[in-house]
């Protein structure tokens, strides 16, 4: 069936098309540009439905001049940058860096269809949420997609036309269903929040980061040198149980390190007593009886900094603005968290090495780097009601080191830095739903002896220990989990399955904690996008609990001052039981 659109190529039609959107509750809006990247491509078509048609308004007939400043575009703008009609897209991060990069305006009022799809979802990963899939699944329609991928430069055919107008009308009874659903899932607030932070998610896009290419490239020429040196004395290491298993055993193993099966079995023949996975965290307790997991854990470092982080990281420095442009997807993982790729500047290596590559741009500007301090270990605090835990945070003293003395059973200020550290990782590893053998293995203790100080610390936050036992329980009874925002976390597992039914408990503990924090830096970046307008400040970078700040050197400690603020009123919406701290610091470089 064929869409009703009318073509707009004049500033008078133009004229005419917005004043008939303007009236409109709502209008669906989708974008065709000729690449995916809105610095080395064009914005051709722009598409604006309401449910008596689809104006598709043709930007090659427009000056290049119009599009920032002309007037003929005018009108557009501001039907763009107002609260009403409700624009509706489907991954609305996409069209609106097109309209902010070449428009100069913000996208208000925004209903994001593949948002809205995937808090529906609940984390269900077998469940698909581009337009065709969630189009087939809430209105049993077809989207065809075959004319995505053809050419917009030149002139569009019917074909093309009816492709860009049916994908623009579809949104609107889209929309319907998914606020259905939105309602009786009690995901208003959530969707807010999520719809709120895609045009801080754009500008934070459409900024970049300015990574030092020589630097980055000096520091790639010291880690592959440094990889092969390891390379090689863990042949020779492996080689000598190679060589006990043969009359005439080479001095090197030649096995490939990183197969982790050839890894086990040389291992195996050295007679280390490997735990039934190499994987890193469990090999980890070894490393300090056995130099050759030392090394090997090392050598897998120097791997994944140059698979992960190599020369890949130059090659995606965009031509135009000499920046990295992450791609970050707001719901990353089902607790609401963010995942970044192409590159994934989330999680380049903590190492100083590596992050002074990352650097306010030379031209006198600063870095602001500000974190959320223990703010996963603050919202358990908030939600268990645990006296012990707020108190240790009300009375400003170190957390770590009163856990400590109370498991312990020693005066604070007689806490060894040995004690203070197991309480570091017990008060980190409750949020994940800990149990006694992955801290045994984290710390080195035998299983018994982890029980031992898993039983003192939660005798010590008795509340604290109910609330995660009521919370692995409600995970596996009610199949769910909520934070803060109202996320909605669902799992499944098979109940005959000891393991998976493990798995959901030790979830339900995490995904509440670890949610909260998600909601709480969305947030942030809305309240920041907000109150950054009108200063030279932008957000170049954000990692979980911290975010990353650009500014001109005269004005980075005033802006300091306003990202801990606003950072602190973000966190306050959620957690009141105990203060929300948020540390900062100004640089050069991006360190810790």
């Amino acid at each position: 069936m064929n869409t009703q659109y009318q073509l707009v190529k004049t500033p008078e039609e133009l004229r005419r098309a917005v004043s008939e959107l303007s009236n409109a509750q709502v209008i669906g809006l989708d974008t065709e540009t000729t690449d995916l990247d809105p610095y080395l491509s064009r914005l051709r078509l722009i598409q604006l439905a309401t449910p008596d048609g689809v104006f598709i308004i043709d930007l090659n007939r427009f000056a290049d001049t119009d599009l920032k400043r002309g007037e003929a575009l005018a009108p557009l703008r501001q039907l763009f940058s107002s609260p009403r009609p409700i624009k509706i897209a489907h991954n609305a991060k996409f069209d609106a860096k097109f309209i902010k990069h070449n428009l100069g305006v913000d996208l208000g009022g925004l209903f994001d269809t593949l948002l809205a799809s995937q808090l529906v979802s609940a984390g269900d990963i077998e469940e698909r949420h581009g337009l065709n899939a969630i189009a087939a699944r809430y209105l049993n329609e077809e989207v065809d997609k075959t004319e995505r991928l053809s050419n917009w430069e030149f002139e569009l055919s019917e074909a093309q036309l009816q492709y860009a107008a049916r994908d623009a009308a579809v949104l609107i009874p889209l929309r319907e269903k998914l606020i259905d659903k939105i309602k009786s899932l009690g995901l208003i607030q959530c969707a807010q929040l999520e719809f709120e932070c895609v045009m801080p998610v754009v500008d934070l896009e459409l900024t970049g980061f300015y990574m030092n290419k020589t630097r980055w490239l000096e520091q790639l020429a010291i880690v592959e040198e440094r990889r092969a040196e390891l390379a090689n004395e863990l042949q020779e290491m492996l080689g000598e149980g190679v060589a006990q298993a043969s009359l005439f055993g080479p001095p090197r193993a030649n096995i490939n390190l990183d197969s982790q099966q050839q890894v086990t079995e040389a291992m195996n023949r050295l007679g280390i007593p490997l735990p039934d996975s190499t994987r890193n965290w469990k090999l980890q307790p070894l490393a300090a009886q056995y130099p050759i997991v030392a090394k090997l854990l090392e050598y897998r470092t120097m791997q994944k900094a140059l698979t992960s982080y190599g020369q890949n990281m130059v090659e995606l420095i965009n031509p135009k603005t000499g920046r990295l442009h992450a791609d970050f997807r707001q719901i990353g993982a089902p607790t609401g968290r963010f995942a970044c790729t192409n590159p994934n500047i989330q999680q380049v290596p903590h190492a100083a090495e590596y992050r002074r590559c990352f650097m306010g741009h030379p031209d006198s500007r600063q870095l602001v780097i500000a974190d959320y301090s223990q703010i996963e270990l603050r919202i358990l605090a908030e939600f268990s009601g645990d006296e012990g835990f707020i108190q240790a945070f009300n009375s400003g003293a170190d957390l770590h080191r009163v856990t400590a003395a109370q498991v312990f059973g020693v005066a604070q200020d007689q806490v060894s830095k040995e004690q203070r550290d197991f309480a570091k990782r017990l008060n980190f590893g409750v949020v994940y739903g800990i149990g006694a053998q992955r801290f045994s293995m984290m710390t080195g203790l035998s299983v018994t002896e982890a029980e031992d100080v898993l039983r003192r610390y939660f005798a010590t936050y008795r509340k604290l220990d109910a609330y995660l036992r009521e919370s692995a329980n409600r995970a596996v009874s009610e199949k769910q989990a909520r934070t803060g925002s109202g996320r909605l976390v669902k799992f499944n597992y098979d109940p005959s399955d000891r393991q998976q039914v493990s798995m959901t408990q030790r979830n339900g503990k995490n995904a509440p904690i670890q949610g909260t924090s998600a909601d709480i830096l969305k947030r942030a970046l809305r309240l920041l996008n907000d109150e950054l307008r009108g200063t030279s400040a932008k957000i170049v970078n954000i990692i979980h609990d911290e975010i990353v700040v650009e500014v001109d050197e005269g004005e980075a400690a005033q802006v300091a001052q306003t990202v801990e603020q606003t950072m602190c009123a973000a966190g306050e919406e959620y957690v009141q039981a105990v203060p929300v701290k948020v540390e900062s610091q100004i640089s050069s470089e991006w360190t810790k």
